[in-house]
């Protein structure tokens, strides 16, 4: 056996183990508190009045000890596709702490891009103490993003392609997939023996493929790629309003504090506070309206775009999955099964993995659901236009050009709506 051969693969294994081992560990630090988080404010939600004061605290140690840190996973994308300085330390605490403390007030914010974050600094350390080739620390950021992927949604076969697809629009490079695979079956076996608080979300009997439900499972998927194009450019807007109209960077989130506190009000309920979980699972078991993804959508657009931490996955989990429901109003397929390609397909067309998401649903759901839920998220990642929830992927001109040219003009109808 060659000593190249023990360089380029033998070596990678130990390191893939390390990188799991890490990032299952911030992924099961991360659940054990936002569990506790959400009980706290189920148990105290008045606490919430104290949303705009946490909103400026975050801000403030942002902007006086965050430094880098904010770059978050835009700045992990740069860095894998331009491998320059070791991720930042600081953002592991940074955003662990910002995202518990945004879920505990009732910010409406996600998980698992605070997940993504951990996984790939804590991963990216290894190359402190490992020589590294330029190359080679793709593979870290990379394996240790997807590790804490899947280790978050207890989807490790997800895990293993999400890395690698999240950083070029339109292209999967394969590259590292042993490394991968390693890392992210890992670091879901360290999250089951932490005893993380995974969601068991219901399974129900899927109709076996069918070409009539499947055109209506696409026309659904049309739906939730143009949602997830309005969705974005909404919080897009919102945050470039409050970067425009408010110089100080802790004021914004204090001001958008006031806004989803004096909102809450009005709406009356807690529903729309915190990560949701708790109403994905009713948006699998009971009917419901076109009001509640509206609402959960408004509610963390405010939340992220005002500067809040924790990011979109779940709360758009929350709005494909009600989203999907409520279609079974005007689309005759069961709400379940619109519901269940609702709850990886509008997240597929935001974050433009719809390997990943289609792989998430099999894995949640289970392997029946396969051609419904590829052609939900694909044709959602088709409608979701050029700019997703990491403004740092690059586009891969070359594939799909006329399609995609065509259905970009269809996807900025939300957007030229809006702006008349």
């Amino acid at each position: 056996m060659s000593s190249e051969f023990f360089k380029k693969y033998l070596r990678w294994i130990p390191i893939s183990i390390l990188i799991g081992i890490l990032a299952g560990l911030a992924v099961g630090t991360l659940m054990f508190l936002l569990d506790w988080a959400t009980a706290t404010h189920e148990k105290y939600p008045s606490i919430v009045w104290f949303l705009p004061l946490v909103g400026f605290f975050i801000g403030w140690a942002y902007l006086t000890f965050g430094k880098d840190a904010s770059g978050g996973n835009n700045l992990l994308i740069d860095e894998i596709h331009d491998p320059k300085k070791i991720l930042p330390l600081r953002m592991v605490p940074f955003i662990l702490f910002g995202t518990i403390l945004t879920n505990l007030f009732g910010g409406s914010a996600g998980r698992e891009g605070a997940a993504i974050q951990m996984g790939a600094t804590l991963s990216d350390r290894i190359s402190k103490f490992i020589q590294m080739q330029w190359g080679e620390r793709k593979i870290l950021l990379v394996a240790g993003a997807g590790a804490a992927f899947g280790g978050v949604l207890n989807a490790p076969f997800a895990g293993i392609i999400f890395g690698m697809e999240v950083i070029i629009i339109g292209r999967l490079k394969l590259f590292a997939i042993i490394e991968c695979a390693i890392a992210s079956f890992t670091a879901h076996k360290v999250v089951v023996l932490l005893n993380g608080p995974h969601i068991e979300y219901p399974r129900f009997e899927i109709p076996g493929f069918n070409f009539k439900i499947a055109f209506y499972i696409a026309l659904a998927g049309i739906i939730f790629g143009l949602t997830s194009r309005f969705f974005l450019f909404i919080t897009h807007f919102i945050e470039h309003t409050f970067v425009k109209f408010i110089s100080y960077n802790p004021l914004r989130p204090f001001i958008g504090g006031i806004i989803l506190v004096f909102l809450y009000q009005l709406e009356g309920t807690n529903h729309f506070r915190g990560l949701g979980i708790a109403g994905i699972a009713k948006g699998l078991t009971e009917p419901s309206g076109f009001n509640i993804p509206a609402l959960k959508a408004l509610f963390t657009s405010i939340t992220i775009g005002s500067g809040f931490k924790g990011g979109e996955f779940v709360p758009l989990l929350f709005i494909g999955t009600t989203l999907g429901n409520a279609l079974s109003i005007i689309i005759p397929v069961s709400f379940k099964l619109l519901a269940a390609v609702g709850f990886a397909g509008v997240i597929s067309g935001a974050s433009h993995t719809p390997v990943a998401c289609s792989i998430v649903a099999m894995e949640i759901f289970g392997i029946e659901i396969a051609p419904y839920a590829i052609i939900a998220c694909f044709m959602s990642y088709y409608f979701s236009g050029q700019t997703g929830m990491f403004k740092t992927q690059r586009l891969d001109k070359k594939r799909h050009y006329l399609l995609n040219k065509i259905l970009d003009w269809l996807g900025e109808l939300p957007e030229r709506f809006i702006k008349k």
